[in-house]
């Protein structure tokens, strides 16, 4: 249990959860605008390090973790240096 604690102090808890997730279809700015008001919330996190670690350790393959989009993740995930320490 210890090891998830970090998640109450999210400060997502209370933010609606579709902001983090883009509906099926979503494209563009309207995805763009999604994303970067999720990422603002993120950015007010105690625990956005925690999240962001948990997120590339179990490639999170959906939504905004940890201040960090689907694609952005990917990115980091495809570097050569960063695929050994995820793994």
């Amino acid at each position: 249990m210890d090891l998830w604690e970090w998640q109450f102090e999210g400060a997502c808890r209370d933010a609606d959860e579709n902001l983090f997730f883009h509906p099926e279809g979503e494209r563009g700015s309207a995805r763009r605008r999604r994303a970067e008001a999720a990422k603002a919330i993120c950015a007010t996190c105690p625990v956005l390090k925690e999240c962001r670690e948990q997120s590339l350790a179990v490639r999170e393959p959906y939504g905004v973790w940890g201040g960090l989009s689907e694609d952005e993740r990917a990115a980091i995930l495809a570097r050569p240096s960063t695929r050994q320490a995820a793994v």
